[in-house]
């Protein structure tokens, strides 16, 4: 082995790290905390992704070794101020030799699909999707945040079901179980108690909701049932405007990668989501190979040192 490379996947749940050597063979892999950065906060996420490469590195054995690049794809750097800061950040903590970091839908698409085209839709705990195209223009829908946007994510969904549930308490709304798991969830006795819940909540304890959503949903609950097609719509309107950004038309055949914890297979979300592309995006090709953006860090570690992954 000549050097190693490390890849990072820094999100608003988690982050993930990989060690890989010069042929980007994975030699150790360990996920820490969230490290999304928040405006001001690039010193906050640098901490939070250096500790979470220390641990990787010691997992490998390999705490004795500077890493050659080391490729940071993040959540909260598509404007350059943020990314510039936590450059910056990274460098000062003297992690590898090479320091490069890119948004994280960069490493995302280029697990999912190499240098080619196609369309990534992402439903974590924020939602986005982005797309190349054939001619390798790049570009967004969604992924406003929180507060403007993320329809079809962990923390929208959070945020519908609690209006749901004190709608309900009031009887504005028809009874639903989604009240008393919601309850549970927050830890809470009463309606009355989610309002100081849901002022302190962040959006990653928000998203915490979305799988008791699912949950109840399954069980046969009609509101739940209706706020998890709800978010499917919110999703399919994403693809369906990159098709036409991007390949002209939602019947032309586009590659289609599905990630994030809202969409990992199996899950009822991505089962009807599925299903829906069928007929709203009739071009849509789902792949259903897992996407790990933290793997195509490691891809951009090695290109950016000239070296080829295998």
């Amino acid at each position: 082995m000549t050097f190693i490379v490390v890849g990072v996947d820094g999100g608003g749940s988690k982050t993930r790290v990989i060690v890989a050597d010069e042929s980007g063979a994975q030699l150790g892999e360990v996920v820490g905390p969230a490290s999304a950065v928040r405006p001001g906060r690039a010193e906050h996420s640098a901490d939070v992704i250096a500790a979470t490469v220390r641990d990787a590195l010691a997992s490998c054995e390999m705490t004795h070794v500077v890493p050659r690049a080391l490729c940071v794809g993040v959540a909260g750097v598509a404007r350059e101020p943020e990314r510039q800061a936590l450059w910056q950040a990274l460098v000062g903590r003297e992690l590898a030799e090479e320091t490069v970091v890119h948004p994280d839908f960069a490493v995302a698409l280029d697990d999912a699909f190499g240098e080619g085209a196609g369309v990534l839709l992402i439903s974590g705990t924020g939602s986005v999707a982005f797309g190349r195209s054939p001619a390798g223009t790049i570009a967004r829908c969604g992924g406003w945040g929180p507060m403007c946007g993320d329809e079809g994510s962990g923390a929208w969904i959070g945020r519908k079901a609690l209006s749901v549930v004190t709608a309900s308490a009031d009887g504005r709304e028809p009874e639903t179980a989604l009240l008393g798991a919601v309850l549970t969830a927050a830890q809470v006795n009463e309606p009355q108690e989610l309002i100081a819940w849901a002022a302190n909540a962040t959006p990653a304890q928000l998203a915490t909701l979305a799988p008791i959503v699912s949950s109840v949903a399954e069980a046969g609950d009609l509101r739940a049932n209706a706020l998890i097609s709800l978010a499917v719509e919110e999703l399919v309107l994403h693809v369906r405007t990159m098709a036409r950004q991007l390949f002209g038309d939602e019947r032309a055949a586009l590659p289609v990668a599905l990630t994030g914890g809202m969409l990992t297979r199996g899950t009822m979300l991505r089962k009807r989501l599925e299903h829906r592309l069928r007929s709203a995006v009739p071009g849509a090709q789902v792949q259903q190979g897992e996407v790990n953006p933290a793997r195509g860090a490691v891809r951009g570690a090695l290109r950016y040192l000239g070296e080829t992954a295998v």
